[in-house]
């Protein structure tokens, strides 16, 4: 039982790191399009370092590859992004959060974009629109809560939903407010940009480079997300994993111990099928089964508490925006399997050297007391 508990233990562990991998992955992957362009200042990382004019935003609409809507409006957002404070409701501690200035294109340039809850902010008003997983992890985001953030009460008018995305970690207001409060004049930070087609970004990119007065990288939104947050859930990997073999080191020594009593305390036994015509060979398979099926069992209960513990839960972490993002936890059938085999392998390597003492025991401990 010791040893089905130790492995159990160290496959949970490994698939809640992998779980909260493979969640703030998905969570990442799932945002953004290749139909939309996000625009920063050349050489910047990150809107928080980025700026650009009023006079960029103009030069972008009118550039080749851009979309416009039914009115023949170029489908372009400049928008404004700064931290501000929010308390979680698990621990009631701060965390950074991102508050976002845009304009009326902006849902047209996030996809999936739905109001769930109330209405949109009014421009020029002191109102926040939240991401649903904004309102689900943090407190003061109820419908008609005033809330102060930075130097400003706000009131929360409405709840917005993109189906899980990164967006859903937001909140917005009118970007004409957020650049008052914070004395930024009309320039903003990026610029998402619609495009015609996937392959127009080429014609966007050729466009900028021979505009003497535009100075910005184009990339699409798929990539600059898995680009900024990407680094994260490589860091949740790397930490899970070498986390999960200390611990699997532990169960080895465990399932090790434990092979070894029981060879020990069948000597008798084993010697007697010896005498009767089974080989060592036998005697060596019939140890190694035992231990696999052992781990085999740790490894499944392990995989399936986990499951029921981890998968669906939902958390947040720092992204590469300095802000949090919230996602949920996802136990794949690929984790399942890694930890079953993680689990089969400390099985292996345990019952190996007890299998080999087996098959060596010899007939005359047949009359061993």
């Amino acid at each position: 039982m010791a040893t089905v508990f130790s492995i159990a233990l160290v496959v949970a562990v490994l698939m809640g790191f992998l779980a909260m991998a493979n969640g703030f992955r998905a969570t990442v992957s799932g945002s953004g399009s290749d139909e939309i362009a996000v625009i920063l200042r050349a050489g910047s990382q990150a809107e928080l370092n980025s700026g650009l004019s009023r006079d960029d935003v103009r030069l972008i609409e009118v550039a080749p590859g851009v979309a416009a809507d039914a009115d023949g409006n170029a489908l372009v957002s400049g928008e404004l992004y700064v931290i501000v404070d929010g308390m979680k409701r698990s621990s009631q501690t701060e965390a950074n959060l991102p508050l976002r200035g845009v304009g009326q294109q902006a849902p047209a340039l996030r996809e999936g974009f739905t109001i769930t809850e109330g209405r949109m902010f009014e421009p020029g008003a002191a109102e926040l629109i939240v991401g649903a997983s904004v309102q689900r992890e943090f407190s003061g985001f109820d419908m008609g809560d005033t809330i102060r953030l930075g130097t400003n009460t706000w009131t929360v008018v409405g709840v917005f939903s993109t189906g899980g995305s990164l967006f859903d970690s937001e909140i917005w207001t009118d970007i004409g407010v957020l650049q008052n409060l914070y004395q930024r004049g009309n320039s903003v930070q990026s610029v998402r940009a619609r495009l015609t087609s996937v392959d127009a970004i080429s014609d966007f990119r050729t466009y900028a480079e021979n505009e003497p007065r535009l100075n910005v990288d184009i990339t699409s939104e798929r990539e600059y997300f898995a680009s900024s947050s990407g680094g994260t859930s490589n860091l949740i990997m790397f930490l899970g994993w070498p986390l999960a073999i200390a611990m699997a080191i532990g169960a080895l020594a465990g399932a090790w111990n434990t092979m070894y009593s029981s060879v020990d305390t069948r000597t008798r036994e084993i010697a007697t099928l010896r005498a009767i015509g089974f080989s060592g060979g036998a005697a060596f398979v019939g140890t190694m089964v035992e231990s696999m099926a052992l781990a085999a069992i740790g490894g499944v209960i392990g995989a399936v508490t986990s499951y029921f513990l981890f998968n669906g839960v939902s958390a947040s972490t720092l992204g590469g925006g300095f802000t949090q993002i919230v996602f949920s936890f996802s136990v794949t059938p690929a984790a399942m399997l890694n930890g079953i085999i993680l689990a089969l392998i400390v099985g292996f390597i345990g019952g190996f050297i007890p299998a080999l003492r087996a098959a060596r025991v010899p007939l005359l401990a047949v009359h061993a007391e």
